[in-house]
């Protein structure tokens, strides 16, 4: 297994806790999208985000979609996970390039500029439920740090990363998401504000060979760490062509009979994997029968 998420608690249920390796997930998202440095680190931190958040969920068909919209030069990023560990995504503007920030790292606070942060969760009820905050600093663990404070009011602490190699493939990737269970005491919470004050980078961590159980025990090992289970995770896209059918198909007669018109065969894109599907004009005709209006 490769990559995988973790679930465990500490303190007697008083911090539950999740962490991810994803490395294979970032660079299979970087070689489909063909991302630049900062939408590779960008994207590679919203999906270990997804894929953690997403095993939060109960159901085996909930959905979760992070969604960031951003006056910056990326424009924005969407990422959608279920939770089973597959989570798929993409980039707005995948080849934006930006110069390193102050502290001589990969600039995905200025890419993504200023905006909103949007947490969406479909469990099966009537309506989706919908979170938002601003962007806080665009680094996303923090926007994300903020999100659960003030949308779900739950403390909590986020570190995600991407480490990229001199010919820009993924060197590392992860990340874990802390919370305070209600109840938690204040020594507790003191006790574990002190001891991440000592992480400098989730990367670093990665880099010099810690695996997320090595993590959660460096930061949690004096809390009582349970570790509870072991979820393997991966960059996975649904698409079909005969999904792409269908949604052709929902377009309606109008339409379809304007691409026969133009006797050429057509492309249809899918944004999360960057799948290509080719439609010849017979084909075109087969759906236009299926086509109700």
């Amino acid at each position: 297994m490769s990559d995988y998420i973790l679930r465990a608690t500490a303190a007697d249920g008083q911090i539950r806790a999740f962490a991810a390796t994803t490395r294979d997930m970032v660079e299979t998202a970087r070689a489909a999208h063909n991302t630049s440095p900062v939408a590779t680190a960008a994207l590679g931190r919203l999906l270990t985000a997804g894929a953690m958040m997403g095993v939060m969920m109960k159901g085996e068909d909930d959905l979760l979609t992070l969604k960031i919209q951003g006056d910056g030069p990326i424009q924005g990023l969407t990422v959608t996970a279920d939770s089973k560990g597959d989570v798929k995504g993409y980039v707005f503007n995948p080849s934006v390039m930006l110069p390193p920030n102050e502290k001589g790292k990969l600039d995905v606070g200025g890419a993504l500029g200023l905006g909103v942060l949007s947490v969406i969760k479909d469990i099966g009820l009537k309506e989706p439920y919908v979170g938002q905050t601003i962007l806080v600093t665009g680094e996303i663990a923090e926007d994300l740090t903020y999100y659960f404070a003030t949308s779900e009011q739950t403390p909590s602490s986020v570190a995600l990363g991407v480490l990229m190699n001199q010919e820009n493939t993924v060197r590392q990737a992860g990340g874990f998401i802390l919370q305070m269970m209600p109840g938690a005491s204040e020594d507790v919470i003191t006790r574990l504000e002190l001891k991440l004050k000592e992480i400098t980078s989730i990367t670093t961590l990665l880099d010099v060979g810690n695996t997320p159980e090595m993590i959660l025990e460096y930061v949690l090992g004096e809390f009582g760490l349970e570790i509870n289970d072991k979820i393997p995770t991966r960059f996975y896209c649904n698409c079909t062509k005969s999904r792409v059918e269908k949604a052709l198909i929902s377009v309606g007669r109008k339409d379809i009979q304007e691409m026969i018109d133009d006797n050429k065969p057509i492309q249809v894109n899918c944004h999360f994997c960057n799948q290509n599907y080719e439609f010849s004009v017979e084909e075109l005709r087969e759906l236009l029968k299926k086509a109700v209006r």
